[in-house]
């Protein structure tokens, strides 16, 4: 909790990402963003210029801040947020948490030893749908879900494991909202690292697909909730929800013919549409401002962590198959 008026908020790593970090925070109420840091010092310039700030070396930036998005390469996050609850500094770190657990667990450590929010940045938990699924779910007998993540090859380096990069998003969302214990993934990919689907085993008989792809020539960002008396379909990019429900087939005659006609009943509850990474930086400076747990945790980043990195791991081996999951490697802190 701080007791500052006005949340003083800084930025590293401004890159296609971190600098709309900087927007979101040069707009947000009650908030000033004094600074960015880039290892780029045109980068860091060309943004700073942009929204009205300063461009300044990393150590200098968290002198000066009380909140800090870390939006550089995973290989530096720990090292980052480090420095940055050293000064007393709360941070949103960027997805993927971090590139091993035990990094992930001193980070937590760190931020509650010393009262800090630590929050990491699974931005799909903030789109308005999902209030919506949170709202439906507890009247849902869950059978199965199923989401997608697909798109054309990217500009930016396509080296990036797709698990990591895009799935890790649908893991993340998928693992908090079926809350039931994972026991076992299997996964396969094709075209090398560009295409891969899981699969994912709950407790009582829930199970998951998911599906990330750099190949598809649509971009498709969406979830699908199979439960006994409906399928709940939701769209990330349109900010839109559909329940079809059950309906009574029928037999009818047409001049003798026998005709078969099944009508569809189809439900579109409200969606309060608004930018995810507004509401995601929004939620964070509040959870700073009030002393609460943020939305996404550093424990919810962790267990995301270990779900991808078998999904990966699977996908990527020369003997495809599936790998019991040990539910401590998934949920220890």
């Amino acid at each position: 909790m701080t007791n500052r008026e006005i949340l003083r908020a800084g930025v590293v790593g401004v890159g296609s990402m971190g600098s709309h970090h900087a927007r979101v925070y040069n707009e947000l109420p009650n908030v000033e963003l004094v600074g960015v840091a880039d290892a780029d010092a045109s980068r860091a310039e060309s943004t700073a210029n942009t929204y009205g700030t300063e461009a300044v070396p990393t150590e200098d930036l968290l002198d000066a801040v009380d909140v800090t998005s870390i939006s550089v390469p995973t290989g530096y996050h720990h090292d980052v947020a480090t420095s940055a609850m050293e000064r007393d500094v709360s941070v949103l770190v960027e997805k993927p948490f971090v590139t091993d657990a035990e990094k992930g667990r001193d980070l937590i450590r760190m931020a509650r030893d010393r009262g800090l929010t630590l929050q990491v940045g699974h931005i799909e938990r903030f789109n308005p749908v999902v209030d919506v699924l949170a709202d439906l779910l507890p009247d849902l007998d869950v059978i199965a879900v199923a989401a997608r993540r697909l798109g054309p090859p990217v500009d930016r380096d396509g080296n990036d494991d797709i698990v990591m990069d895009l799935m890790i998003h649908d893991i993340d969302l998928v693992l908090s909202l079926v809350e039931r214990d994972l026991e076992a993934v299997a996964a396969m990919s094709a075209r090398g690292k560009d295409h891969v689907a899981a699969q994912l085993q709950f407790s009582g008989d829930v199970v998951g697909s998911l599906t990330a792809s750099r190949v598809t020539q649509e971009k498709i960002r969406d979830l699908s909730i199979t439960a006994r008396d409906c399928l709940v379909h939701v769209d990330y990019m349109d900010q839109s929800v559909e329940i079809h429900r059950h309906s009574s087939p029928e037999y009818e005659t047409e001049d003798g013919d026998v005709r078969f006609r099944h009508e569809s009943v189809v439900e579109r509850p409200s969606v309060d549409s608004g930018e995810p990474l507004k509401r995601e930086l929004r939620s964070f400076v509040d959870a700073v401002r009030e002393g609460e747990e943020p939305k996404v945790t550093g424990a919810d980043g962790l267990r995301a962590l270990s779900v991808a990195g078998q999904i990966s791991d699977i996908a990527t081996s020369r003997v495809h198959g599936e790998a019991e999951v040990n539910p401590s490697e998934v949920t220890t802190v």
